[in-house]
């Protein structure tokens, strides 16, 4: 049985519904989990367990990676990735977030709905919402980063929409020769084709991440792709 929304989401639910309905905690998250068809929350919190999370994903990055991570508007992409920033910077290692879609606030408040105070991580943690975000502005930005240094480009697909920037296949070329060399691990963000269906498969995988202009797949070393609960990752054989 397939969850009808991330456990984060499930969890913002029951907080609400206590709140609105003045009941404990642990009853509107008894209550949520059978409406997911489950008989207690601890049920329902074992398939979670189950699903590949950012602390299992994190330990199979390899300094050098490439990673894309691609889901469908509101099933967790930005908070994954950012939940594999927080497994870095929990390590002792730097992130960096950089985004063409969202404010520093919007970000900021991203970590907070993964229960993440940003205070923790202050001198590990830079967000950075230019404009002007292409690969060279990101290599340019990130010179000093010390190994394993995870960077998160949100989105993939916005790279290239300014005329002046270089094809998104090559920039994806750059930084991939960029991680490599400085031992970085670069996740990029993805967005996924409007005719995928999950009626035909749980999750999107390569074929249905959209390109509106050319890009060798190849290049990304680790994907993870997510839908609804389901959560698929492989890494490049």
């Amino acid at each position: 049985m397939r969850l009808s929304a991330p456990i984060y989401h499930l969890k913002r639910k029951a907080r609400r519904l206590s709140r609105e309905q003045g009941i404990p905690l642990h009853a509107a998250l008894d209550r949520i989990a059978k409406a997911e068809g489950f008989s207690a929350w601890s049920m329902l919190a074992a398939k979670a367990a189950a699903v590949p999370s950012a602390s299992k994903l994190f330990p199979q990055f390899r300094p050098g990676d490439l990673v894309l991570v691609g889901a469908r508007p509101g099933q967790g992409k930005t908070l994954m990735s950012l939940e594999l920033a927080v497994e870095a910077m929990t390590s002792g290692h730097r992130a960096a977030f950089f985004s063409l879609e969202y404010t520093e606030r919007d970000v900021i408040d991203r970590l907070r709905a993964i229960g993440v105070d940003p205070a923790q991580f202050v001198e590990l943690f830079e967000v950075d919402c230019s404009d002007a975000i292409s690969a060279d502005y990101v290599v340019k930005q990130m010179a000093a980063a010390p190994r394993g240094t995870v960077i998160v480009i949100d989105y993939l697909q916005l790279l290239d929409q300014r005329r002046e920037n270089p094809d998104v296949s090559v920039q994806v070329r750059a930084l991939k020769s960029f991680a490599r060399d400085r031992g970085l691990i670069v996740v990029f963000i993805s967005q996924i084709d409007r005719s995928y269906d999950p009626a035909i498969k749980p999750c999107p995988d390569l074929d249905d991440v959209r390109l509106p202009n050319p890009l060798d797949l190849k290049l990304f070393d680790k994907t993870c792709f997510l839908n609804q609960s389901e959560v698929q990752f492989r890494a490049a054989s």
